[in-house]
Order: structure tokens, then sequence, then C-alpha cells
């Protein structure tokens, strides 16, 4: 279990990599963005980020 657990953070890892190694500036945008959303915004894209995986480890496990 727990290498799948590091897998699965390695895999995470890389993914999240992949937006700032190919697209620097828009990833920049972004951010720039995202700190004009309030706490609740951001907690519902957070939320609705972990549900969506959720559902996805629900169907492909």
């Amino acid at each position: 279990m727990t290498s799948t657990i590091l897998l699965a953070f390695a895999l995470m890892l890389v993914l999240e990599g992949l937006m700032p190694f190919i697209a620097p500036a828009a990833w920049r945008e972004t951010f720039r963005r995202l700190i004009q959303f309030s706490d609740g915004q951001i907690r519902f894209v957070g939320l609705t980020s972990m549900l969506i995986g959720l559902i996805l480890l629900a169907l492909f496990s």
C-alpha cells in the first residue's frame, strides 16, 4: 500500500509540474486570478477537485 501511495504522489507531482513547464505565463496568470478569489470560492474549487478525484478513483479502481 505504501508503494501505491508513493506512486500516486509521484504522478500528482508530474501532473502538477506540467502546466508551469509547458506554459509558465498561463500558469502565472492563473495564480494572479486565484489570489482575487475569496476563501469560499477557493474552498469550493478544492472541494470540487477532491470530489472529481474521488469519483474517478471509484470508477477506475
